[in-house]
Formats: C-alpha cells, structure tokens, sequence
C-alpha cells in the first residue's frame, strides 16, 4: 500500500458551495490551470447535475471537467468512463444520497479505479453526498438533534478514502451533531468531522486539515473516551459518552490527524489567492 504522504489530497465539503476559493483551490490541486476533472454526479437524481458542475468548473477556466455518467452498475464497468476516471488530474463528486453513490458504484472497477488514484495522489473533492461518502463507516442517515441516542444513525460502508474518520456534512444547518456523536459511540476510536455547508475540510497527504469556507469544521476526538453505554442501550435510549474533545475550526485553523493536535492558524501556507 503507498504511503501516506504519496495519496492525494481528500476534500469533503459540507454542501452549498458558493465560496468560489473553495474549487479554485482544489482546482490548484489537480496540477495545472485547465486540468482533466471527472465528476461523478451519481448521487443526485437530477440529471443536469454534471452539466451544472461542468458549468461552474468552465467559469474558472477549467474546459476539461466532463461529467460521468454513472447510473447504473452496469456503467461502473464500462470501459469509455472508466478511461476517463483513470486519465483524470482531480475528481469532484457532487451532493444527493450517498446512498445511491454506495449501491451504484461500491465494489466495481469504477470504485476500485477511484481509490487506486487516490491512493497514487490524485486529489478528490466531494460535496454533502460526495464527503460523507469519503469514510469507510459511512453515515448513510439518521435522525436531527444535539443528543445522541441509540438507533439515531444509519451507517454503511462507504468508498474508505478517509478509513480512520466519519464525515457528516450540512453539520450545523442540519443539527447533526447527535447522529455523529452516535456513529462515534459505537467503536470511539473513529475521529467524527462534522463539516458545515460553504465549508471545506482540506486533508493533505500529510494528514493535516487546514478549513477554508463561511463557517466551519467540527472535530470529535473520541480516542480517550472512557467509557460509552452503547453496548446495553435500548432504542431511543440517550447514550453516554465520557472523556469527548471536540474543535471548532473557522477558516484558517487546523487539526492534525497523526498527533490529533488542533491549532488556530493554519500550518499550510495559502497560495495569495486565497488569502482573505
């Protein structure tokens, strides 16, 4: 397996971009000014989502974005989109159920291209759908709330570009800190980010998360948890989770995912783009 520092950057973005700094970075990313981006639209059920993405990759200069067409399995296999996903410098996957992204793509060359060049340093952004379905313990749904109960959250497994974390996305427009919570309670040696809408979690190869966007990232730092009651909790029951640390990152701070250390300002020099 290639080495930390050989995969590419990971992205997850909470839903509702309109900070364009956020695709112009990842954009950076992918290496060069006009790059070849796949976007993968299959969790929305809208079918001029890729269109749409296209369209917004071509405002910033981008003539290479094409959209993937994947709605069936069947397609996952089909050797004219897999050679686009393999000549891709970035991928974008846009928001809807990730669910759909789960049951269409898991386990077919498409998901196995994707995580192989991820894995040689191809960057990866998602949004709302797209970031959840980062973690391999993905939130495939669950309940609104502040509290975490037993039964709040559905997971399911997801494409395991970010195995050690669970991602839930429209964090605090949505209410979703309960259902996170809950999903930790269950093995806390995950670590939960809770990445809010316009707001970006930049994940370097290096494992150092630096946010950028209008509002923020939560982090759930459940390693010395010292004792959860999920294991004799009845359904509905509220759950109890001892010793929790949790972040909240504004723009600029960042978190590191080896030493589980945050800090207020970033360590990742901006390009002055994108300095605000």
């Amino acid at each position: 397996m290639p080495s930390p520092s050989s995969k590419g950057w990971l992205i997850p973005i909470g839903g509702k971009l309109t900070d364009a700094s956020i695709l112009a970075r990842f954009i950076e990313l992918c290496g060069s000014s006009n790059p070849v981006i796949a976007i993968i639209p299959t969790a929305s059920e809208e079918s001029d989502m890729g269109t749409w993405y296209e369209k917004q990759f071509a405002k910033h200069g981008v003539t290479n974005a094409r959209a993937l067409n994947l709605r069936r399995r069947s397609d996952c296999d089909d050797q004219d989109w897999t050679s686009r996903l393999a000549d891709a410098d970035g991928v974008f996957i846009t928001g809807g159920n990730q669910l759909r992204l789960t049951t269409i793509i898991g386990g077919t060359p498409a998901a196995h291209l994707l995580r192989d060049r991820f894995l040689a340093g191809m960057p990866v952004a998602g949004t709302s759908a797209g970031a959840a379905v980062m973690s391999a313990h993905m939130i495939a749904g669950g309940d609104e709330g502040p509290t975490p109960r037993a039964g709040m959250v559905t997971l399911a497994p997801g494409f395991g570009l970010a195995p050690e974390i669970i991602i839930d996305q429209h964090f605090r427009q949505r209410d979703r800190l309960g259902r996170l919570l809950t999903a930790l309670s269950y093995n806390p040696a995950m670590l939960g980010l809770g990445v809010d809408e316009d707001t970006a979690a930049f994940i370097s190869p290096d494992d150092e998360i630096d946010v950028m966007g209008s509002s923020a990232v939560t982090v759930i730092d459940t390693r010395d948890v010292e004792f959860s009651s999920m294991h004799d909790a009845e359904p509905h029951d509220t759950i109890t989770l001892l010793g929790i640390r949790m972040h909240q990152l504004a723009e600029g701070a960042g978190f590191n995912l080896r030493t589980r250390k945050a800090h207020g300002s970033s360590v990742v020099s901006p390009h002055p783009d994108h300095a605000r």
